[in-house]
């Protein structure tokens, strides 16, 4: 009883594939974490989550404190920013290798084999 119809996207057959495939599912990979609207503010939420960002934020915050201030407020910023900076390039790095290898995944050639 069960049978599925597969149409080939190639030849004489990608009109029909293009009809068809619009009503079902893609079944391509992806394993990249970020877009590029929403890596900026997905990056930071993540860096944010380290305890120790959030205690070179708190010395930020705290530094724009007049009674507190230990530094000028530029000096303290600079760690802080450094390593955000430094892991905001190396997951962009990351990502970018596994869109790569997605996009090289899903364009692989494929056999459909049939009784």
């Amino acid at each position: 009883g069960k049978h599925r119809i597969v149409i080939p996207c190639l030849g004489r057959f990608k009109e029909e594939y293009e009809k068809v495939s619009k009503l079902y599912m893609n079944n391509k990979v992806r394993t990249t974490r970020y877009t590029l609207l929403n890596f900026l503010p997905r990056n930071l939420f993540e860096q944010f989550h380290r305890v120790a960002n959030l205690y070179f934020l708190f010395l930020v915050v705290l530094n724009w404190v007049p009674v507190v201030e230990a530094f000028q407020k530029e000096i303290t910023m600079l760690p802080l920013i450094g390593v955000l900076t430094i892991i905001a390039v190396k997951d962009g790095l990351e990502d970018y290798s596994r869109y790569k290898m997605d996009k090289q995944i899903n364009n692989l050639v494929t056999k459909v084999y049939s009784r």
